[in-house]
């Protein structure tokens, strides 16, 4: 292979050159572009964090609300046995 004349090695040079010195502002750039999403995702995670504490939050308060309606038909059905029971005890202590 030949070997390239002067001015085309010169002319190599600067165009290397030439994008060399261009690699600052490139990497300039690209830095704010990684600030700039860094920002986007801390936002977007704190918001992610709010959102689910606020679905845990209604999640334990619908618990609590089946818990107590719950609660309230057990209480409501001992009633009724307990009330069955005394009216079963009084009709065999009748018939002695």
């Amino acid at each position: 292979m030949a070997e390239k004349s002067r001015e085309e090695r010169v002319n190599m040079l600067e165009r290397r050159v030439d994008i060399l010195e261009r690699l600052p502002d490139r990497v300039t750039a690209l830095e704010v572009q990684v600030v700039e999403l860094r920002g986007e995702m801390r936002a977007e995670f704190s918001a992610t964090r709010a959102e689910t504490r606020e679905g845990d939050e209604r999640v334990i308060q619908t618990l609590r609300e089946e818990i107590r309606a719950g609660d309230e038909e057990t209480r409501r059905f001992m009633r009724i046995l307990y009330e069955d029971l005394v009216e079963r005890i009084e009709i065999l202590g009748g018939k002695r």
